[in-house]
């Protein structure tokens, strides 16, 4: 299993920049994973990564906790299936990403700058790992 995290736009806070790549290098302890800028007009998600899972951050997506967020990395370790990350620009993903998605996941009803989720996004990924192996970053 490989883990892609993938942004729209260049990150103009190196502050939030770092917090995201100091999370995507703990995550790398128990899997690898990477974490890129993307230009949609350029990326195909489905074509560069087929057998991987799809998970688009939306606002319209599905609320969870970090528990249930666990799940969904412990589903694709089981399967030995890649997971592919989006996190759209400004106006969001393009039209018809969001449709082809395997899943949609809000990260909060709040609205926060993509650079601040981008670092969300690396933090939870990386505490789905440590529940996972009962790790005390959880406490």
């Amino acid at each position: 299993m490989k883990i892609y995290l993938y942004f729209t736009g260049k990150p103009k806070d190196p502050h939030t920049n770092a917090i995201a790549t100091d999370f995507v290098s703990r995550v790398d302890r128990y899997t690898p994973c990477e974490m890129r800028e993307i230009r949609p007009d350029r990326f195909d998600p489905w074509e560069r990564h087929p057998a991987a899972r799809k998970i688009l951050l939306d606002p319209a997506g599905k609320s969870m906790d970090s528990t249930a967020f666990s799940k969904v990395i412990a589903a694709a370790e089981r399967d030995g299936r890649d997971l592919v990350f989006v996190i759209g620009g400004h106006d969001g993903h393009p039209p018809g990403w969001t449709a082809r998605a395997d899943q949609l996941i809000s990260l909060s009803a709040m609205t926060f700058p993509h650079e601040l989720a981008r670092a969300m996004l690396a933090e939870q990924i990386y505490r789905a790992f440590a529940i996972l192996r009962n790790h005390p970053y959880v406490r």
